[in-house]
């Protein structure tokens, strides 16, 4: 990690300093807290996990933001403003957030981030930025972040390797058994790898009944054709994805996501020193 307050460097297998930011989803399963409010906006250890997100991939250097929204997307867009008015933001909307998926987000994308490559979010993970600076520091192109130390049921999205750590499937029909991991909602997507993505988003989304489709389906039809894709291991790092009060609840117990007091003790301790 870097010193305090100077951006992480992208490697040289990052050409592109975009990222993209899925956050179009109502999150009903932890309704009444999104009632109000975006999912992304609910506070962890006190700050929103949105603006917790915009913090880290600032601290990892990456400059470029796309914003993919639907439910609440004037809170969510009034939020960024104020919070980040310099922000280099563009903001696309899911008019069908209702009736579509990832898949369908992803694909709107295309034209703002302008054939290159980027880093996909998703907008309700809270994460270490040690895992995106992992992530963007690797020497695979396209790369997912999996957490091998989690109790795969239904709802996880499972990652098949082979021995070099190539992507074979992602899926939540995986038979947990078989699979390296958890996939966190964090890829690295390099350019060539994008061009066919959104192509094949495109043939994918003409089909309704694909609108419900996550974008790792969109993944796998790229890997079936050879695209490679290779698992990150974040495995130790903190992150929770949060789909329920549960996760929201253990989102908040940890550690590793809570203020940082040690420094404002520090500053009060010297000689003259005064809180700000």
């Amino acid at each position: 990690m870097p010193p305090e307050g100077q951006p992480m460097s992208p490697a040289s297998s990052l050409t592109s300093t975009r990222v993209v930011i899925l956050a179009a989803g109502v999150g009903s399963r932890i309704r009444p807290l999104t009632d109000d409010r975006h999912k992304c906006l609910l506070p962890v250890a006190g700050t929103p996990i949105l603006e917790r997100t915009i913090r880290n991939i600032q601290a990892c250097g990456l400059t470029e933001f796309i914003f993919v929204l639907g439910y609440r997307d004037d809170q969510v867009r009034r939020f960024v403003r104020n919070r980040f008015p310099a922000l280099n933001a563009t903001f696309i909307v899911n008019e069908r957030y209702q009736d579509t998926n990832t898949g369908y987000s992803l694909m709107l994308a295309q034209a703002a981030t302008g054939g290159a490559g980027f880093i996909k979010f998703d907008a309700d993970v809270v994460f270490d930025p040690a895992i995106l600076h992992r992530l963007i520091t690797g020497k695979e192109e396209n790369a997912l972040c999996i957490d091998r130390n989690i109790k795969l049921d239904a709802e996880e999205v499972k990652v098949v390797v082979d021995g070099e750590l190539r992507v074979l499937r992602a899926s939540k029909a995986i038979d947990p058994g078989t699979a390296m991991g958890e996939s966190i909602g964090i890829e690295k997507i390099g350019a060539a790898a994008a061009s066919q993505l959104f192509a094949e988003l495109d043939v994918m989304m003409t089909d309704t009944a694909n609108h419900q489709d996550y974008y790792e389906a969109a993944y796998e039809r790229l890997i079936a054709r050879d695209v490679a894709f290779h698992a990150m291991d974040i495995t130790g790092l903190n992150w929770v994805e949060i789909d329920t009060h549960e996760d929201f609840a253990a989102a908040n117990r940890i550690e590793g996501f809570k203020p940082d007091t040690s420094r404002t003790k520090r500053r009060a301790t010297q000689p003259g020193a005064t809180l700000q």
